[in-house]
């Protein structure tokens, strides 16, 4: 079983920058896919993005959520068991509980991922 922990979570001003991480223990992390998702307060829970298993972590294949797409970044690296978040262009908007995910299927990082963190919180001020 994957277990995961984020970390990094904080408040920041809109228009900085933070970078979330996530450490997973258990089975060989270089074989599951990994996400993010989102939580904002009254709202049901958004897929931000994903990044495939690879051998390598370079090889690695991303994808993300239509609004994060420029400003969000996804990497990992398998030497440490960890995938990263970097969000720059932070706005009001992006204020959510953000969740590590992971799952062996890639499709299913978008829908249902198996494995959950318990999420760090992100507040971006205006």
């Amino acid at each position: 079983q994957v277990q995961l922990v984020e970390s990094g979570g904080g408040l920041v001003q809109a228009g900085g920058s933070l970078r979330l991480s996530c450490t997973a223990s258990g089975p060989p992390f270089s074989r599951y896919h990994m996400g993010w998702f989102r939580q904002a307060p009254g709202k049901e829970r958004e897929f931000v993005g994903a990044i495939s298993w690879s051998s390598t972590s370079t090889r690695a294949m991303t994808r993300y959520a239509d609004s994060m797409k420029g400003r969000f970044t996804i990497s990992r690296d398998n030497a440490k068991n960890t995938v990263y978040l970097q969000m720059n262009s932070l706005k009001p908007e992006d204020t959510a509980a953000y969740y590590c995910t992971a799952d062996r299927a890639f499709a299913a990082l978008q829908t249902g991922p198996a494995y959950w963190g318990k999420g760090t919180l992100v507040t971006v001020s205006s």
